[in-house]
């Protein structure tokens, strides 16, 4: 049965939500925006995923410094900054009850267009903006079974072609990966470079240990991702020797543990790749990544309510 990095516990809750458009908290079924929008027709904005813990969105600054620097460099100027932003989540958040175990995908794209064409000066009527909060908690039995991995045939292309830091509402490539993966009867896929390294999933960013040491990609081609940097830096932190280097399937097939990181999810466990079982099925160096970022998650919070 085919399980993603995504699964989450089911909560009736979400089928009354109501989620911001454009200035409005509106309920679920009436959240709409038009078919002229440039996100909907050319896949042109930008998202972030973001989750609240104790009342706060867990390493909201750097999550605006990757939204704020992708909307830049796409020339997408939306009137607004991260405070504002802040406002729009934390309202978005009261109008559901939320104060934990909740996940926000924040959506900005170029707006309505004048005409369905490709030009972004088409794009005539200011940047829409789309807030989704839902309860959610991820599925605890991922953390048992783990995710099965299949090598796919798509790659993490060239900054030149799409860079993959731009976390971006254009995800076909990734959607492709998946896709291939499905097919091969794994869950999800593991993305190679352009140079046949080891990179990504189609989901998250991919982790291996091997004898004590975490591995990762360069990050030349794979979404800069928050949780990948902060896995990164608890290992700094605390001893643990992390190495950001090419490798091949050949050590990832060969690893004693891997696992991926993602902002729901923050750590989930692979058990294989391409049907071969990663280790012995012990974690314990995830384990332990797992213990320290849970404690970086409250010391974040703890600093974002002595703010206020």
């Amino acid at each position: 049965m085919t399980q993603t990095t995504h699964d989450a516990e089911a909560d009736a809750r979400n089928e009354n939500i109501k989620i911001w458009v454009n200035g409005e908290l509106v309920p679920k079924d009436e959240a709409k925006v038009s078919v002229y929008d440039s996100g909907f027709m050319l896949g042109d904005g930008m998202w972030e995923g973001m989750r609240l813990y104790d009342g706060e969105w867990a390493f909201f600054d750097e999550h605006m410094d990757r939204l704020f620097n992708s909307l830049k460099s796409v020339s997408l100027d939306i009137g607004i900054g991260p405070a504002d932003i802040h406002e729009i989540l934390n309202k978005t958040a009261a109008a559901n009850d939320m104060t934990s175990d909740a996940h926000c995908r924040l959506m900005i794209t170029r707006g309505r267009k004048a005409k369905p064409f490709q030009h972004p000066s088409l794009s005539k009527f200011g940047p829409t903006i789309v807030a989704i909060v839902e309860h959610s908690k991820p599925a605890e039995d991922l953390q048992t079974a783990g995710i099965r991995l299949a090598t796919v045939p798509q790659v993490r292309g060239l900054p030149m072609s799409q860079d993959a830091k731009f976390n971006s509402h254009s995800k076909m490539n990734c959607v492709i990966a998946c896709l291939q993966a499905e097919q091969a009867g794994a869950d999800e896929a593991l993305m190679l470079d352009p140079h046949g390294f080891v990179n990504t999933t189609n989901a998250c960013n991919f982790f291996i240990v091997r004898r004590g040491e975490v591995w990762t990609s360069t990050g030349d081609y794979c979404m800069n991702g928050v949780t990948r940097q902060k896995v990164i830096d608890v290992c700094v932190s605390n001893g643990i020797p992390v190495r950001e280097k090419n490798y091949s399937l050949y050590e990832a097939y060969g690893a004693d543990e891997a696992f991926l990181t993602g902002t729901f999810g923050a750590q989930t466990p692979v058990a294989e790749i391409d049907g071969k079982p990663i280790g012995n099925g012990e974690r314990p160096i995830m384990a332990q990544i797992q213990s320290l970022y849970r404690d970086l998650i409250a010391e974040n919070v703890a600093i974002q309510k002595m703010r206020k």
